[in-house]
């Protein structure tokens, strides 16, 4: 099971624990590209320190993905046109 499944079931489940909150927090924070405090990762129980850490994986992988996803797309646009087309959208291409 993947960690992003397995914290929401976990969220989902237990709603009002810390740990629960922890981790809604965490991926927030990911989602908003803003600031986490370590400290509260340190404050979770072991499992669930396991299952943040594999959720920043994830999270990692997946943006990694979905920039190499936009890399293709863009590829592929400036390859569908002419050597024209590719000057007059993009300038000189040297």
């Amino acid at each position: 099971m993947n960690a992003i499944k397995e914290a929401q079931k976990f969220i989902a489940k237990h709603p009002e624990s810390d740990d629960a909150r922890t981790l809604a927090q965490l991926v927030l924070t990911l989602e908003s590209n803003e600031p986490f405090s370590l400290e509260k990762l340190y404050a979770l129980d072991l499992d669930r320190f396991d299952l943040a850490l594999d959720i920043l994986k994830e999270w990692r992988l997946d943006r990694y993905i979905a920039g190499k996803s936009k890399l293709y797309d863009l590829s592929l646009q400036i390859q569908e046109q002419g050597p024209q087309d590719r000057t007059s959208h993009f300038g000189e291409l040297n």
